[in-house]
């Protein structure tokens, strides 16, 4: 579900980009990588989550949990932390709703994430590490906001995600392999 963005710095694609190249190099096993991918698929600005893990499985990331098909909404998150557990690494996704010049960049986290802030859920922190995708400009209707927040926009920053996280593994893989030969 919905953090709520405060003066936390926010990024765009190539800060996002260093961002996990930095979490790879220290975590470059994709198996002890899990990518928890909160959100619905019933509002358009809440599906930011689901939308990469649906991304990320696609691309053949082995453990992800959040997808368009099985969402990881409100309800589902505290099982999910659970279940997440197992995993050396969590990486916490999520949408979220921000200043107006920050929308459709990245606040980048060493550390959990806490959903359902913007709509005042009591969900528990999640995440070694935290991406927030900024969908739309904060409001006092937050639910009117996510229901009138662009598909494309938000299609377009979980395919920039999902892109920036198969590159961080790919060169942390390469590096990986070079100090090895």
């Amino acid at each position: 579900m919905l953090g709520k963005t405060g003066d936390i710095p926010d990024t765009g694609t190539e800060s996002l980009h260093g961002f996990l190249a930095e979490v790879a190099t220290r975590h470059p096993d994709r198996s002890q990588i899990v990518f928890l991918c909160i959100g619905t698929d019933r509002s358009t600005g809440d599906s930011f989550g689901p939308l990469v893990g649906s991304k990320l499985v696609e691309r053949g990331w082995p453990h992800v949990i959040g997808t368009l098909k099985q969402p990881c909404d409100a309800l589902r998150v505290i099982e999910a932390v659970k279940q997440s557990a197992e995993h050396t690494v969590v990486i916490a996704v999520d949408a979220c709703l921000g200043k107006p010049q920050s929308v459709g960049r990245f606040i980048t986290a060493e550390g959990p994430l806490t959903p359902g802030q913007a709509t005042g859920a009591k969900l528990p922190a999640v995440g070694h590490y935290s991406i927030a995708g900024v969908v739309n400009a904060s409001s006092h209707k937050p639910y009117m906001t996510l229901q009138t927040t662009s598909l494309y926009a938000v299609m377009q920053m979980a395919e920039a995600v999902a892109e920036s996280v198969d590159k961080a593994w790919q060169e942390a893989f390469r590096t990986t392999m070079v100090y090895c030969e």
